[in-house]
Parts: structure tokens; C-alpha cells; sequence
């Protein structure tokens, strides 16, 4: 039987997953690394740790499966995006990768859209000039660190990075260099205009690969290190909602999807390209050969719930320890005893600025409404609630694009819980469903490597043949009713606080 590797390199750690040519998930491993916050709104990670994790995710990965790894068909990658990993001549990574969810750009974005032109930047890059994306990164780079900037040979992405280690090969993948800013997505090819109006060299850009296609084969030294066999084919893979996307069957019109995970994305299909302009809403290329994906991002929807569980949490967190339970299940369980609007207390989930609608990385977050009645089990519902609404904020625009869609498919470690999934339901007036496999990425990116080695002739087959919904969730009528109330006065939150956001950056 031929076995598919899926390598998903994230923001906290790497998975690996291993699966048959049928879909069958034959095993798992993750490896934890960390990140840092050197400074409020600054995210960085050392790739080495990144492939430091992949190899033991890999290795442990071969060792509980017995898989043997001539059998192992091919490789797919998805990766976190916008995350510049930024090399020299050599190769050899020139300082600390800046990431997604850092905010310390605004200035370059100013810059952006200043040089370039916010018209430009729609006709070539379809999306506007945000913190989060790798461009301003690049731009901070050469203005802030001037002798790292002088070194900078090659730009890549996370997961081109990993590939990279594992081919020899330096590559883009293409629904990932989408992120970026520096690529005319229309045409999927690099912007020479947008480079130009920005004085950047084409030379520090990779040549670009598509999803499927085979970027490289594993080299002895990988082999080596992973316990993978030489020569095993690895293919472009793709940006980690592209891949998500896929391993959750969005692959063709109609179809939208809810990730949460450390950051939370609303996604639709597109089989053409749609643009809107109401706010900071995404268009990128599909890992989907020609097609496209409009989503909205909500940066701190998991990361809120786990700030909160590590900073007020201490007391789930142990009591999990003792009864070999999760400690995110423990805190669901208390917000399930709170009520539909958590007693009139709503939060704004800002911890690192957001994405959607606002485009600000200055924004912060706040429980707005906090009196002396309030329980820990009100906070707690408030910040499930808070996000449901941010995806509230992703929806409207997604609709003012044209998406009909009546339900979506959730996936991600958030998506385990009942009560947040029709939390969400309620507030989007929208199925939350399901699926029989929530691997997301992972089993995107293997499904990637499915296509790429003919074990599957195209995504939509591979697709519909694994994946089936398992359960749904229905909008709760008499929260509904309570949510249309309150989300007109979380969409107040953002204007009211602007102000005091601006004036806090300054003291950061």
C-alpha cells in the first residue's frame, strides 16, 4: 500500500501525518517550538526550531507507525503564511523569522501604500497593505536593521523553508507567495511593478512551484536526519488555509469553512476572482490549480482562549493534570453555565492587533461591560462569544463578495467544542458542520502530495472520496435573538476604543 506524508508547519509547533492512498489517517505526531515577543505586537521564531521539530515530528512519527518509508508515496507541506524567513548567500537564515500575527509594520504599510498606490496594490496583489503580510516585513527589515538587510539573498515562507531542509531546493509555492504582497495573483506571477515602485531586487524572490506540483526530492542528509527515504518526491504544498481548505473538502463554489485555530479564518471558494473593498477582507490563489479563495482573519481567535487559560486558567489547568482531562474542555464547561450575551459582558479578541475588518495593528483587546456580578464562567463564555462575533465581521463582507453559502465546515482544535461551534451558529445564522477527518492542513498538504504522484487525479475527487460531514449544528433560535442585539454593540467596540488604542501604541 502507498502512504502519504503530511507536514503542517505551524506557529506553535509542527504536525505530521501519515496517511493511506484510500484516506485512512494511519498515524500523527506533533513537536512543540517556541516563539517569542520580544516587544508588545512583535512575534518572532528561529527556523532552525521549526526544523528541528519537523525532523523529530517525522521521526517519531515513522517510529509509532512502522511505516516502512520506501512506501511513502510522496511529501506535502502547508505552513503558516506571511512569515518571513529571510536568508543570505549562503543559505543560512540571517536572523529571526518575523511572523503572521507580528504588528510592528504599520509604518511600512503607510509606506506601502503611499509608493505603491492602494490601486495598484488591488490590480496586482488583490489585497491591501497590512501589517501582517510578508512585504512590510521586508520593508521594516531594510529601514530598522540595515546590516541584516545587506545580507538578504533570499526571501522565503515557512514551509518553503521546511522544503528547502528536507530538497536542497529553493522554491515559493504559489497560494503562499499570494500572501506576500509581491505577487500579481491574477496571474500567478511575481509583480514586477510592485517591486519596482518599492525599490526591491526580483532577484531575493524564489522561483515560484505550484501545490502540486514536485518541487524536489529528499536529499541523503534529510534522509538521514528524518529517517525518510531518499529520492521521496515533495511537492510545492501549500500556505496553511489553502491546505486547510482542501483537507476540509473547499474545493469547489458554495463551499465555506471556519478554521480556529491559534488565529481563526472564514473561507470561501471562488472559481473566479472577486474582489471587495468594505474592508480588510483576503483574495488569494487556491492550492487548487486556477481557482482563488476569499477569506476574512481573525488574529487572535484560539490565542485568546489559550491567553486566557494560561494567565487565568491555573486552576483548570491543574485540576486537568489530576483527572487526565483538557483544560480547555474544563473552561468550556464552566462558559456553558453562563448565559447566551454572558450577562451583558462582550470582549473584543485584539490581543495582537486585527485583521478583519479593521486592518490595525494598534487595536488591542478589552472586556467591555465587566461589572462586580460577573463570574469567571461570564468571561470565559464572553471571549467564545467575542470571537463568534469577529467572524460576524469576516461573514458581512464575505457576503457583500457574493458568497450564497448557507453552512460551513469547522475545523481546527477549536472546533472540538459543542458548545463554541454553536456559539458561532448562532451569532452567523449559519450550519456549523463537521467532518469525519479534522486533520485540516495536514491532510490538505497529503492530499497535495496525493495529486502530485497521480495516487489521485485531481483535489475535488481526492476530496469528496475522504471526507464526509458527521455532525451539524443548527443556529440556537433564542440566542440568535440575543446575538442580533449585542453584535451591533461589539461592531461599536472597535470605533469607541480606537482612540485610546492609538494613544497606548505610543507607550508600548
Amino acid at each position: 500500500m502507498a502512504y502519504l506524508l503530511g507536514l503542517d508547519v505551524g506557529t506553535s509547533g509542527v504536525k505530521a501525518l501519515l496517511i493511506s492512498e484510500i484516506g485512512a489517517v494511519i498515524g500523527t505526531a506533533s513537536q512543540e517550538y517556541p516563539f517569542s515577543s520580544p516587544r508588545p505586537g512583535w512575534t518572532e521564531q528561529d527556523p532552525e526550531d521549526m526544523w528541528n521539530g519537523t525532523a523529530k515530528a517525522i521521526c517519531q512519527l515513522l517510529a509509532e507507525t512502522a511505516v516502512a518509508p520506501s512506501d511513502i508515496t510522496g511529501i506535502g507541506l502547508a505552513g503558516q503564511m506571511h512569515s518571513a524567513v529571510f536568508l543570505d548567500e549562503s543559505l543560512s537564515v540571517i536572523r529571526p523569522a518575523i511572523l503572521w500575527n507580528d504588528s510592528r509594520t504599520t509604518a511600512e504599510c503607510r509606506e506601502m501604500e503611499e509608493t505603491v498606490g492602494r490601486d495598484l496594490l488591488f490590480a496586482e496583489a488583490c489585497n491591501p497593505a497590512l501589517e501582517g503580510f510578508t512585504a512590510p516585513k521586508v520593508l521594516w527589515l531594510r529601514r530598522h536593521e540595515p546590516e541584516s538587510y545587506k545580507k538578504l539573498r533570499w526571501l522565503v515562507l515557512a514551509k518553503d523553508y521546511i522544503r528547502l531542509r528536507l530538497t536542497g531546493e529553493l522554491k515559493m509555492e504559489l497560494s503562499d507567495a499570494a500572501g506576500t504582497l509581491f505577487l500579481n495573483v491574477r496571474q500567478g506571477v511575481w509583480s514586477e511593478a510592485i517591486m519596482k515602485r518599492l525599490e526591491l531586487s526580483m532577484e531575493v524572490l524564489p522561483p515560484l512551484v505550484g501545490s502540486t506540483e514536485i518541487a524536489g526530492a529528499l536529499t541523503s542528509q534529510a534522509a538521514e536526519i528524518t529517517g525518510l527515504a531518499q529520492g521521496t518526491p515533495v511537492v510545492g504544498g501549500g500556505a496553511d488555509n489553502a491546505c486547510g481548505a482542501v483537507g476540509a473538502g473547499i474545493v469547489q463554489a458554495g463551499r465555506g469553512m471556519i478554521s480556529l485555530g491559534t488565529s481563526g479564518v472564514m473561507l470561501a471558494h471562488l472559481d473566479e476572482p472577486r474582489l471587495t473593498e468594505g474592508g480588510t477582507i483576503h483574495m488569494f490563489n487556491h492550492a487548487a490549480a486556477g481557482k482563488f479563495y476569499m477569506m476574512g482573519v481573525v488574529l487572535s481567535a484560539g490565542l485568546s482562549y489559550r491567553w486566557f487559560r494560561d494567565q487565568l486558567g491555573q486552576l483548570e489547568v491543574g485540576l486537568a493534570d489530576q483527572l487526565g482531562q483538557d483544560a480547555y474542555a474544563l473552561l468550556t464547561a464552566q462558559a456553558a453555565r453562563s448565559t447566551a450575551g454572558s450577562q451583558g459582558l462582550l470582549f473584543a479578541p485584539y490581543l495582537t492587533g486585527e485583521r478583519t475588518p479593521h486592518g490595525d495593528g494598534n487595536a488591542r483587546a478589552a472586556f467591555v461591560g465587566l461589572s462586580a456580578s460577573h463570574t469567571r464562567r461570564d468571561m470565559i463564555r464572553s471571549i467564545l462569544e467575542g470571537i463568534g462575533f469577529a467572524f460576524a465581521d469576516c461573514l458581512a463582507l464575505l457576503r457583500e463578495a457574493g458568497w450564497q453559502g448557507s453552512a460551513v465546515r469547522c475545523i481546527g482544535g477549536g472546533a472540538k467544542a459543542q458548545l463554541w461551534r454553536e456559539i458561532i451558529a448562532s451569532i452567523l445564522g449559519l450550519q456549523v458542520q463537521t467532518l469525519n477527518n479534522d486533520e485540516g492542513p495536514g491532510m490538505g498538504a497529503a492530499l497535495l502530495a496525493g495529486v502530485g504522484t497521480g495516487v489521485f487525479s485531481d483535489l475535488r475527487e481526492a476530496s469528496d472520496t475522504i471526507l464526509t460531514v458527521t455532525s451539524t449544528v443548527d443556529p440556537n433560535t433564542e440566542w440568535a435573538e440575543v446575538y442580533q442585539e449585542l453584535y451591533p454593540v461589539y461592531k461599536g467596540l472597535y470605533k469607541a476604543l480606537k482612540p485610546s488604542y492609538d494613544a497606548l501604541a505610543d507607550r508600548a
